[in-house]
């Protein structure tokens, strides 16, 4: 067994016990959108169900999201909090449009990007 595979094995929960919600949201963001992102169709209407899983995870975690935002112990500014929430109604209803085929889930991908950019403290790609 190799080091990094031997530090993986043994010290890898403990890393993963390290991460922030700032850590874990960005990677849970990463995660769905690299799916979202391997299954894009050409045409409108060409949802495959691995795209639908994807469009499904995405929606869920926008309504975790959405119910945060919404949370009054939510400690993000107000403005902050009505512009990420503005997000999540728009992510949870362009979702549905890409599920029956009247739009296309790139818009979806590049959301989660800029939010992962944020995250992340970038203007730039993450």
């Amino acid at each position: 067994m190799s080091v990094a595979a031997h530090a993986r094995t043994h010290y890898g929960h403990h890393a993963r016990a390290l991460k922030t919600p700032r850590d874990i949201e960005y990677d849970v963001l990463a995660q769905i959108t690299g799916r979202i992102q391997s299954q894009l169709p050409h045409d409108l209407g060409q949802v495959n169900g691995r795209l639908t899983l994807a469009l499904n995870d995405n929606r869920r975690l926008w309504a975790a999201f959405a119910a945060d935002l919404a949370h009054p112990s939510n400690g993000f500014p107000q403005a902050l909090r009505a512009q990420l929430f503005y997000l999540a109604e728009f992510t949870l209803k362009h979702t549905a449009q890409v599920l029956t085929g009247l739009a296309k889930a790139d818009i979806l991908a590049e959301i989660n990007t800029s939010v992962m950019r944020g995250l992340k403290g970038q203007g730039g790609e993450p």
